[in-house]
């Protein structure tokens, strides 16, 4: 199904739930903490059901990343993958949980989301809403993804700030002892 006739179907009344789609998902974790891991089994049965359960959809098994941070596309295999498979036509619709499991790159995620829509093919970011096949899912995208990207910056300040206190009240223990 292409983009304007999705969106036709869209502006008509019917949901992106009705409509005869090709489904997959994308699920990712940044480390390979049992916690994480936990979190990525949950994602994909999730993910799973959820396009399962839908009667107009079809089922295509999904793309997951595990212990692999989402600054950068270069080492995530699965979602590579995942865009060469859309670019084949694989599938239609891809649901991932929120626009920083996609990327954390505003750049990245608009590239990656224009790549697929010049592809019939949308993401549903369900977290925050956003359904690229909507018109004014780019707006959207780019202000949450600005926000998404801000908020690794503010994470390894503050990581960083941890570590060099740490190691400040490490030599302070030293030269007290």
């Amino acid at each position: 199904m292409n983009i304007v006739k999705i969106r036709n179907e869209m502006r008509n009344g019917r949901t992106i739930f009705d409509l005869p789609l090709r489904v997959t998902f994308y699920a990712r974790v940044s480390t390979d903490r049992d916690e994480q891991l936990n979190s990525l089994e949950n994602q994909v049965q999730y993910y799973t059901e959820l396009i399962q359960s839908k009667r107009s959809w079809s089922y295509v098994p999904g793309y997951i990343d595990e212990g692999i941070s989402g600054t950068s596309t270069k080492k995530r295999d699965s979602f590579l993958r995942m865009i060469q498979d859309a670019k084949d036509g694989r599938f239609d619709f891809i649901i991932t949980k929120e626009i920083s499991r996609f990327s954390r790159s505003t750049l990245d995620s608009i590239q990656y989301t224009q790549e697929l829509l010049e592809h019939d093919v949308g993401v549903l970011f369900q977290n925050d809403n956003i359904n690229t096949f909507d018109k004014d899912a780019e707006l959207r995208l780019t202000i949450m993804s600005s926000i998404a990207q801000d908020e690794v910056r503010k994470l390894s300040e503050r990581t960083r700030f941890g570590f060099k206190r740490a190691q400040e009240n490490s030599a302070l223990l030293g030269q007290n002892n």
